[in-house]
């Protein structure tokens, strides 16, 4: 029970990220101007990310889009780059809508999804974007306003879930998002009330969950709702599979094998506590034997991302004795994705200033950000990370171990309940990095509590000459330039 050696959970660093962190008086001087907590976005990064998944869509011999999913980081910078690509938008509010068409999107490559308030709704119809619906009555309130206003046709995508088979309940868990596949003759029905303004062009699911053969029996689901569309006289082509492709957080595997081991020992009491009172981030001892489920990502995901997406493809449709890219392809659809967290992978940098370094336990320390659990959201959504370390100044620094608290009078206030290990301690003045944080945790949460301030946003590009710098909203992508002529060479 005396094991305390160290456990590291050391981020994965894009050589584009890497560059920025080693550039210690730039963000020293970035940090002093514009305050803690900071967040760097990087548009550049985005730009490959988008370039990765189209070839992934493209190896398979298929068409397809892939739609950034806004909700996923509200900077303007990063929209604005992307509507310089050939990706397309998913917005999820009014306001998103709103930034989408200012941005430069235009209507054919903007989506909306999610539960809508009738504002958005109205927006949506107006400018004859493409309406993810999400129910039977959005359906209908769709085709009452572009019937009330002799709109145009609009296109319509329906988003299904309780997939079955022969009356067999295909997936195991329950979703509030979506139309169950046995409501589709009510679908059907209001598409049939309004053949003068809606056209379905397709069907979508969106799931939580990671696991591959969920994700294939709905992605089987969809392309027989496909068939059936056309059966009854529609001409659909686009099946939406969403996102849920998963980030790669860790350099090392190994690290999150040896952490989630040492997690469970210590909860068993078999080790030394690796979190502030031991919490078992799900995990808790029964008489001495480990019960409940962990509640954390997994941090350490090699097959992640386009790769995931790859395996997702290869895999058999669980009705059409074929793999699912192959039943895309005898058909002649479109496949459509929808990436949030992976989109923005390495895409940005969350810093923020160490205010105190104080004795916590006997061998620990509390270490006080100025920055609060929303403005950067590890916790929230189960991803544990190392900062990286920016010393403020030379100064003689020992290796030590301690908790990240925020700067909230609120004992909840925890950044990391994980026990962090430095090989330098900080002191009070220096900067912590939290890497590749642009994906749901840089501002997913972020709010102006105890009147804190909420962190400005920068928009960071590199070129030969170095780093440069806008404010967020200043930023847009050069005009004169198109993508092959702004690429980098960063991961």
């Amino acid at each position: 029970m005396t094991n305390s050696a160290p456990l590291p959970l050391t981020p994965k660093k894009s050589d584009l990220v890497e560059d920025l962190l080693t550039n210690t008086p730039l963000i020293l001087e970035l940090a002093h101007a514009l305050g803690s907590p900071l967040n760097v976005v990087l548009p550049q990064q985005i730009r490959d990310n988008v370039d990765e998944f189209q070839r992934t869509i493209a190896a398979h011999g298929m068409r397809g889009a892939v739609y950034y999913a806004h909700k996923a980081n509200r900077s303007a910078a990063l929209v604005r780059e992307l509507a310089a690509t050939q990706a397309r938008i998913d917005v999820a509010s009014l306001a998103e809508l709103q930034r989408a068409l200012g941005s430069g999107f235009a209507p054919a490559r903007i989506m909306t999804t999610g539960p809508k308030t009738p504002e958005f709704l109205w927006l949506a119809v107006r400018s004859g974007v493409t309406v993810n619906v999400d129910t039977v009555d959005e359906l209908a309130m769709v085709g009452d306003i572009a019937q009330a206003h002799a709109l145009p046709k609009l296109e319509i995508l329906v988003r299904l879930s309780s997939f079955s088979n022969s009356g067999a309940t295909m997936l195991s868990r329950p979703s509030r998002f979506g139309v169950a596949t046995d409501e589709l003759d009510s679908v059907f029905a209001v598409l049939d009330k309004y053949p003068e303004h809606l056209t379905l062009l397709g069907f979508a699911y969106h799931l939580d969950t990671i696991g591959i053969p969920e994700k294939a029996r709905a992605f089987d689901g969809c392309l027989l709702a496909l068939e059936e569309a056309r059966v009854r006289g529609h001409d659909p082509r686009v099946v939406d599979i969403g996102g849920g492709f998963g980030v790669d957080y860790l350099a090392d595997g190994a690290e999150w094998e040896a952490f989630t081991t040492a997690l469970a020992e210590a909860v068993l009491g078999r080790r030394a506590p690796v979190t502030w009172q031991g919490a078992g981030y799900g995990l808790r001892n029964e008489g001495g034997r480990l019960r409940g489920n962990l509640g954390l990502y997994p941090a350490h995901r090699p097959v992640s991302g386009p790769r995931y997406l790859d395996d997702l493809l290869n895999t058999a449709a669980p009705n059409l004795g074929s793999t699912l890219a192959a039943a895309v392809l005898d058909n002649m659809h479109e496949l459509w994705i929808e990436p949030g967290r992976s989109l923005l992978d390495q895409c940005g940098v969350v810093i923020a200033r160490v205010l105190e370094v104080r004795p916590a336990t006997d061998d620990t320390h509390f270490i006080r950000l100025d920055l609060n659990a929303g403005d950067v959201s590890l916790e929230q959504h189960g991803v544990h990370l190392d900062p990286v370390l920016i010393p403020s100044r030379a100064c003689e620094r020992g290796a030590g171990s301690g908790y990240m608290i925020g700067n909230l009078c609120l004992e909840a206030d925890f950044i990391s309940r994980r026990k962090i290990w430095f090989e330098q301690l900080p002191v009070a003045g220096d900067l912590l990095a939290f890497v590749n944080t642009a994906g749901y945790f840089m501002d997913f949460s972020a709010d102006h509590a105890l009147d804190q301030p909420i962190a400005r946003v920068l928009a960071l590009s590199r070129n030969a000459a170095g780093w440069s710098w806008q404010l967020d909203e200043q930023y847009w992508p050069d005009p004169f330039h198109g993508p092959s002529t702004r690429r980098t060479e960063s991961n």
